[in-house]
């Protein structure tokens, strides 16, 4: 009898023991995906914990679904290798060097020209300065993952994020659903990219919408466990006082106001469900919210503190830099709260998003 890829997936998870299952909400940070792509290696080659699931927006959609096609095709391992080949092919698309580290390692630096090519795209649409709506990120994706194949044996459930251009609305696309310009679509910040058609629908970046989805990850009763991992830090170490530290900061809070507005509210919902548990009668939503376990895996300061610039251009030294410190933060993570998921949650929703 021949196993389909989710089946593969559990007996590889049964050879001795079945680690817990955890799924992911993995946040949108344009180049700053490497770090999420530090820490997916670390989780798949640890292996006290078994990927159940994944929601997704724009670099975290693309990690997503690479993950995806790596399971279906080599099981863990494949999913490291085929996350090292996209984001390596990425890195080297590039026509021209477009960053590089300082010399301390602290800090990504930008050639002039690159500097200048990034001002032009704030006092010009993307028709303007790419009118025939070149995407080399479309052929790496179409290069790196077979579509057709995983629409009808992808091993995990996916929800890729991305925001309708005329309403504002979150739409999730589903693993049946998918194709490159549902990622591309997760993926497309408007002052870069030309507006993807999916279906006849205009959509913009998931992040607007939501970065990344949390709620459609509570759907399975069976995967209680829910891992975030954040590429923007939650608390900065300083205002900004310059018009171009204002304007990316102001752009940041824009672009993550649905993420938090929607852990606000878990956290909130949560705590009540908890507090009146055994004396009130719970309907399936409080029952769901009540058992939820969450815990939270978010960006170092080291990562921040490469600047804003390096969410937008990044090289393979950079890219692997990023995912270095993706790595040691997973590390630390796992040997802190590892065995902690199928148990109880690591993170206080409603004390770290502010609810009060």
């Amino acid at each position: 009898m021949q196993l389909n890829p989710r089946q593969l997936l559990r007996a590889w998870q049964g050879r001795s023991h079945t680690p817990p299952g955890v799924q992911l909400g993995l946040q949108g940070g344009g180049a700053h995906g490497a770090f999420t792509w530090g820490v997916l290696d670390t989780l798949l080659q640890d292996g006290r914990l078994a990927v159940s699931g994944i929601s997704g927006t724009s670099a975290g959609a693309l990690n997503a679904v690479v993950l995806a096609h790596g399971l279906m095709t080599g099981g863990p391992e494949g999913a490291r290798q085929a996350l090292d080949q996209f984001w390596t092919a990425v890195a080297t698309s590039a026509p021209f060097e477009m960053a590089s580290l300082s010399s301390n390692g602290e800090r990504v630096v930008l050639p002039p020209a690159v500097r200048l090519m990034l001002q032009w795209s704030q006092l010009l649409a993307p028709e303007q300065f790419n009118p025939f709506g070149n995407n080399p990120l479309r052929d790496i994706v179409l290069a790196q993952v077979d579509f057709e194949r995983l629409r009808h044996h992808c091993p995990l459930p996916l929800f890729i994020a991305a925001t309708h251009a005329q309403t504002g609305q979150l739409r999730l696309f589903r693993e049946h659903e998918l194709g490159v310009d549902a990622v591309l679509a997760s993926a497309c910040l408007p002052q870069l990219h030309h507006t993807v058609l999916v279906d006849g629908q205009p959509y913009w970046d998931g992040g607007y919408a939501a970065n990344p989805p949390v709620w459609p990850l509570l759907d399975d009763p069976a995967q209680r466990d829910v891992l975030l991992v954040l590429l923007s830090p939650l608390l900065h170490a300083d205002t900004p006082t310059s018009v171009s530290g204002i304007r990316h900061r102001t752009l940041e809070f824009a672009f993550n106001s649905a993420f938090l507005s929607e852990m606000r509210l878990l956290g909130h919902c949560q705590a009540q469900a908890q507090a009146h548990a055994g004396w009130l009668p719970r309907g399936p939503l409080e029952r769901k919210l009540a058992s939820a376990r969450f815990h939270m895996l978010a960006a170092s300061e080291q990562l921040t503190a490469l600047g804003q610039e390096s969410k937008l251009v990044a090289t393979l030294p950079i890219f692997k830099h990023m995912k270095a410190l993706g790595q040691q933060q997973a590390r630390q993570w796992l040997d802190q709260h590892a065995a902690h998921v199928g148990q109880r949650s690591t993170v206080d929703l409603a004390r770290v998003f502010g609810v009060y």
